[in-house]
């Protein structure tokens, strides 16, 4: 016998009007933002990884000297304020043949310079005193290829050299406590290395704990999609069920239905991810933009992403639906309001209890822990918050004094899941607000700005070195002061190194020019500024405020669409109600500050609490790194909360035109 599910759910999807046309439009448009987003996620924490392996063929990986067939230098040097890396290739005579480094078709020659499409532009536009008296003179530069590159906007050199040129030296590749992986050197026999560069080694891990933080609130838009139109679809699935219809077939048709809205909207986030990937490439990141294919996650993580979207709206659709199938007469009275149990409550004690006791301060949690501990955080406070809710409903209903205020809390109390899943994306986004506002780490460690430091392999070098670079930044046109740095002077750029330092005055340009200048004094090191000595740490921090900056932004626009989808699906489902109580005498002004209260009296609440969590879990963060604290970043965070509640409250507000109209004829409302 034929199923009579798939023929009645298209009967019921074409004859529930435009009402239940909006819901699947808006289902559709939340399922297609929440597919979107989660590939965009997947995409830069893929393509972050991808990024980093484009650069460990610049890592010499050391192997012993019989085996070897060419020396590796690599280096790094900074033109306005900006890292350009070079590769220093020398091969090494009566040995075997030297592969060619990604990017190149052939090993360099002596003499032969390969830059990157960005710096051929760089050398092009600036003086040559500022940046192409640091490479060998040639006709023409070859180009590196983007294999070798992991941005279209990195600034990169391979420079071909003879086994006894200086800059494939070993005093080259002497390391420095400030080096750290900047300058290195070794024998190789290839370009296998794994180490990745210090400007790309920690992109993938920072991108993920952004994803990490945003993933829930997508989780929440998705989730919001499924439960559209739930109230609708309960009072007629309950009619259907007290006509015969079995509990089976009621959830076959609503996951039926629910499984090809998410899908439809799923398939379109995903194809128009596929199609803004090229504007995509373009956003910078790190090292710069990026490379577009990098950015393709594939078709099965494409699959993967629709059939989680869809998966989710189906689930959270079908749970909506207990209540039809065990009691289908009180809801189609509207019986029974949905009250929550003190259980939530001991459940959240116990799983911060257990955060607590696993985050003893020590700070020695792998990133896989963390995340599951936020996923953990994140599922104690969806656990509790409609507990919350609830009890905010009943106290405000016993002390309200205003129509619009009573209404409110009876909403609260009689649907504390529906009022928690309105607020539930800020509520959540709180937290992120929390805690990359306030763990701005404070990494600063001495400066010494506008000077110019050349390594030398002694003290009475250093005083040679010292005047010979007053005549070559002389010549330059350059003004500096000029000072010799011994073992013991760690006042300086040097910090105890031996060598030379030049106070430039003048600006950046002047320091490039000095830079340019003092090259040949280097014993085939690059002179250092203060962009070398900091690299490290000011990477780490770069990298923090651009993804903490941009899962905000993320994370609020999630939460005012979540807010706003859910308030217009709350219009709808309560049209009856909204039309009863407007038959009664109540004015669209109160309905719809009762809307607006349903909504801030939760927020405040709920927000402040997970606001002040995720800053003081920043501020632990800090004290386990041994950081100091950014004190823009409690203006930050008030700024941030102000504007993510101004978006909410505004994605309320426009759902007031389907309200007025949704009660503009009562008498029809009252079906």
């Amino acid at each position: 016998m034929r199923s009579p599910v798939l023929p009645l759910t298209w009967h019921l999807a074409r004859s529930s009007g435009r009402r239940g046309l909006h819901s699947r439009l808006l289902a559709a448009g939340a399922a297609a933002v929440g597919s979107f987003l989660l590939l965009l996620m997947i995409a830069a924490t893929l393509g972050a990884g991808t990024r980093a392996d484009h650069t460990t063929w610049r890592t010499p990986d050391a192997v012993p000297a019989k085996e070897a067939t060419a020396v590796q230098a690599t280096t790094t040097t900074y033109v306005r304020h900006e890292p350009v890396t070079v590769v220093n290739l020398a091969r090494l005579p009566g040995r075997g043949p030297a592969p060619a480094p990604p990017g190149l078709r052939d090993f360099p020659e002596p003499g032969q310079v390969y830059v990157s499409p960005a710096l051929a532009d760089l050398l092009h536009d600036l003086p040559p005193g500022r940046l192409a008296g640091r490479f060998p003179e040639v006709r023409s530069y070859g180009t590196v290829g983007a294999a070798g590159l992991a941005s279209p906007d990195e600034l990169v050199a391979v420079v071909g050299r003879a086994p006894g040129d200086a800059a494939v030296s070993p005093a080259a590749g002497k390391q420095n406590h400030y080096d750290e992986h900047l300058t290195e050197r070794a024998p190789i026999a290839g370009f296998s290395a794994t180490e990745a560069s210090v400007f790309t080694g920690t992109d993938q891990g920072t991108v993920l704990l952004g994803v990490v933080l945003l993933v829930m609130p997508v989780v929440v838009l998705a989730s919001a999609a499924g439960r559209l139109g739930a109230a609708r679809r309960e009072q007629r699935l309950a009619a259907l069920r007290l006509a015969g219809a079995t509990p089976r077939q009621i959830l076959a048709m609503t996951a039926v239905e629910a499984a090809a809205v998410g899908a439809t909207g799923a398939l379109a986030g995903a194809l128009a991810h596929t199609a803004l990937l090229p504007a995509l490439a373009r956003l910078p990141y790190g090292v710069g933009a990026w490379y577009t294919d990098r950015l393709w996650v594939g078709l099965p993580w494409l699959a993967a992403v629709v059939a989680a979207v869809t998966a989710l709206i189906t689930v959270s659709a079908v749970t909506t639906l207990r209540r039809v199938a065990t009691s289908p007469l009180g809801v189609a009275q509207q019986a029974d309001p949905r009250r929550t149990r003190v259980l939530r409550l001991l459940l959240f004690v116990a799983v911060l209890l257990y955060i607590w006791a696993t985050t003893d301060g020590s700070g020695q949690l792998k990133p896989r822990q963390l995340a599951a501990l936020l996923v953990l955080f994140y599922g104690a406070f969806w656990l509790l918050g409609p507990w919350v809710v609830d009890r905010l409903g009943r106290i405000v209903g016993r002390h309200a004094k205003r129509p619009a205020t009573l209404l409110a809390a009876r909403r609260l109390s009689d649907d504390p899941r529906g009022a928690w899943r309105t607020v539930s994306g800020l509520v959540l986004a709180g937290f992120v607000a929390g805690f990359f506002s306030v763990s701005t780490l404070g990494l600063e460690g001495p400066r010494h700005e506008g000077q110019v430091a050349v390594i030398t392999a002694n003290a009475a070098d250093a005083r040679h070195t010292a005047a010979e670079a007053r005549t070559l930044l002389r010549e330059a046109g350059v003004t500096a002061t000029v000072a010799v740095t011994r073992e013991d002077d760690y006042d300086s750029l040097l910090g105890g190194v031996d060598g030379v330092t030049a106070q430039v005055s003048g600006g950046q340009e002047q320091i490039d020019t000095a830079v340019t200048a003092l090259t040949p004094l280097g014993s085939g090191r690059y002179p250092i500024t203060q962009e070398y000595v900091s690299a490290p740490d000011d990477t780490v921090t770069a990298r923090l405020a651009t993804v903490s900056t941009a899962t905000l932004v993320l994370s609020f626009l999630v939460a005012a669409a979540s807010a706003g989808l859910t308030a217009a699906a709350n219009v709808l489902d309560r049209r009856r109600v909204y039309g009863l109580l407007r038959l009664a005498g109540t004015p669209l002004e109160v309905l719809d500050r009762a809307r607006i209260r349903e909504t801030v009296i939760p927020l405040t609440v709920l927000a402040g609490g997970t606001t002040a969590m995720g800053a003081f879990g920043a501020m632990q963060l800090d004290k386990a790194a041994g950081t100091t604290v950014d004190a823009s970043g409690a203006v930050q965070l008030v700024v941030c909360v102000a504007v993510g509640a101004l978006a909410v409250l505004a994605a309320i507000a426009g759902s007031r035109p389907l309200l007025r109209k949704v009660t503009a004829g009562p008498a029809q409302t009252a079906d």
